[in-house]
C-alpha cells in the first residue's frame, strides 16, 4: 500500500488530478452563489455559515458516488463583516458571537471550499447585502471604489501569475525573447497592485498571501505576499504545472491590520506530534483528523462545541493544531477580499474556482485607472484560445456520460 501511494502521480500531468480540482471548484462556486443569496441585512452570520456548510456537504455527496475517494471541506463557510480581514466563523454556543448580524451596506467577505481526494479549491468573494425584499441598488461612492479596487487588483495579479512568454505570439525569436524575460519580483508585484488600489484611493491589505496548493495542502512551499508586514516575505515564482490560491485584499483605510478580540474558531491540523493529556483534547483531535485531514475547520463543525472550546487549548499549545487569529483593519475601515484557485497550464491560466465576475454596470465610481503600464497588462488574455472543435466537445460529453454511468454501476 505504501509503495502504491508513493507511485501515485498527484501532479497536473495526471488528468484525474485536474478533473478532481475542477470538480471541487465547481462545487465551491455553486455554494458561493447560494450563500451570497443569504447575505441579507439583519440575517445572523452563524446561521449563514451553518447553512453554507450543509450546502457543501450536499453537493459533495453528489459526486464520485460509490468511489473510494475522500471528499470534504477544503475550507468551512466563513462570513466576515466589513472591517474583518481574516475569515470569521462564530460559534452557536457563544451568545454574543451568535447574535452578530449582517449590517446594511457593509462589504461582506464569503470564503469556503471543497476538496476531492485531497485536491482543494477555495473561493472568496465580497458582496454587499441585499435588502429584505431581495432588491439591489447601484453601488456608488466609497463602497464602489472598494469593490472596483478589489476587482482590478485581482485581474492584474492573475495576469502577473503567468510565466514570462507563456502566451507570446510572433516569430520564434519573439517567443524566445519573451520567455527569457525575468518574472516580476514580489516587490514589483506589490508596487503594480498598489497603483491600482491608489487609483481608487484604497490601500492593499498588509501581508495578503497567495499560496501554492498541492495534494492535501493549501499552504505549499511557495507564496506571494502583498504589502508584507514585519518578518514576512514571499518566496518562489509561479510555474507551469502548479495550482495556486490567488488572493487580494484592499481597504478603505491604511491597510494595516490588528488582532480583534473575537475568539479564534478556525483551526487546522499540523504534521507535528504531541502526547495530548486531556480526554477532550484527544477526542477533538481524533475527530478533526478524521473529518478534515489537514484542511482548515471551524470549531462549530465538531460534534460538541463546548468540548471543542476546552480541548482546542491543549491542541494549539502542543502545536498539533494551528490557530487562525481573527484580524481586521487597524482603522476599522471596510475591507474587500477576493480569492481564486487557478491552475497554470501550457495554455495559460485555468480558473478552477473563484468569485463571479463583478457586474461593472452596477458599480459606479468617478475614479479610474489611468496608468498605461497597468492598462496594458489588464488588456492581456489569461489563456491561449485553443479553439476546441465541436467534435472535441461532443467527445467530452460522451466521456462525461460514460463516467456517470460508471458511477451508477459502482453504486449497484
Amino acid at each position: 500500500m505504501a509503495t502504491q501511494a508513493q507511485e501515485t502521480d498527484y501532479s497536473l500531468n495526471n488528468p484525474e488530478t485536474l478533473t478532481k480540482y475542477k470538480t471541487a471548484g465547481q462545487i465551491s462556486e455553486k455554494v458561493l452563489a447560494e450563500v451570497s443569496k443569504l447575505i441579507v441585512a439583519g440575517s445572523k452570520i452563524v446561521d449563514i455559515c451553518e447553512q453554507g456548510d450543509k450546502l457543501i456537504e450536499e453537493e459533495i455527496s453528489k459526486v464520485y458516488r460509490g468511489k473510494k475517494v475522500v471528499k470534504g471541506f477544503s475550507h468551512p463557510v466563513t462570513v466576515s463583516p466589513a472591517s474583518f480581514v481574516t475569515p470569521y466563523t462564530p460559534l452557536r454556543s457563544d451568545e454574543k458571537e451568535a447574535s452578530v448580524e449582517v449590517q446594511p451596506g457593509e462589504p461582506i467577505k464569503i470564503q469556503l471550499g471543497a476538496q476531492i481526494d485531497g485536491f482543494g479549491s477555495i473561493v472568496c468573494d465580497t458582496v454587499i447585502p441585499k435588502k429584505a425584499d431581495g432588491s439591489e441598488d447601484v453601488i456608488e461612492g466609497r463602497t464602489a471604489d472598494l469593490l472596483l479596487a478589489a476587482h482590478y487588483t485581482n485581474e492584474l495579479l492573475l495576469r502577473l501569475m503567468l510565466p514570462p512568454g507563456l502566451l507570446a505570439q510572433g516569430s520564434d525569436d519573439d517567443k524566445a525573447k519573451a520567455a527569457a524575460a525575468k518574472p516580476p519580483t514580489q516587490s514589483q508585484i506589490t508596487a503594480l497592485l498598489d497603483k491600482v488600489a491608489q487609483a481608487y484611493e484604497c490601500h492593499l491589505v498588509e501581508s495578503t498571501t497567495s499560496w501554492l496548493f498541492d495534494h492535501n495542502e493549501i499552504e505549499g512551499k511557495k507564496k506571494i505576499v502583498l504589502a508584507p508586514g514585519d518578518n514576512t516575505k514571499g518566496e518562489g515564482v509561479p510555474e507551469v504545472g502548479e495550482v495556486w490560491g490567488v488572493e487580494v485584499g484592499v481597504s478603505l483605510g491604511s491597510g494595516k491590520i490588528k488582532q480583534f478580540e473575537q475568539r479564534a474558531t478556525l483551526h487546522r491540523r499540523t504534521t507535528n506530534t504531541y502526547a495530548l493529556k486531556r480526554p477532550t483534547s484527544r477526542k477533538i483531535y481524533s475527530e478533526a483528523q478524521k473529518k478534515f485531514g489537514t484542511f482548515p475547520f471551524s470549531l462549530r463543525q465538531l460534534d460538541d462545541e463546548r468540548d471543542a472550546k476546552s480541548g482546542v487549548i491543549e491542541c494549539v499549545r502542543g502545536g498539533v493544531f494551528r490557530q487562525y487569529e481573527v484580524t481586521g483593519d487597524k482603522d476599522n475601515a471596510p475591507v474587500a477580499r477576493l480569492l481564486t484557485t487557478i491552475a497554470i497550464t501550457k495554455n495559460g491560466i485555468t480558473k478552477l474556482g473563484g468569485p463571479p465576475a463583478l457586474d461593472l454596470t452596477k458599480v459606479k465610481s468617478d475614479k479610474k485607472i489611468e496608468d498605461e503600464e497597468i492598462l496594458k497588462i489588464l488588456a492581456q488574455p489569461l489563456a491561449r484560445n485553443t479553439g476546441k472543435s465541436k467534435s472535441k466537445k461532443k467527445k467530452k460529453k460522451t466521456a462525461k456520460k460514460s463516467e456517470e454511468e460508471g458511477e451508477e454501476s459502482d453504486e449497484e
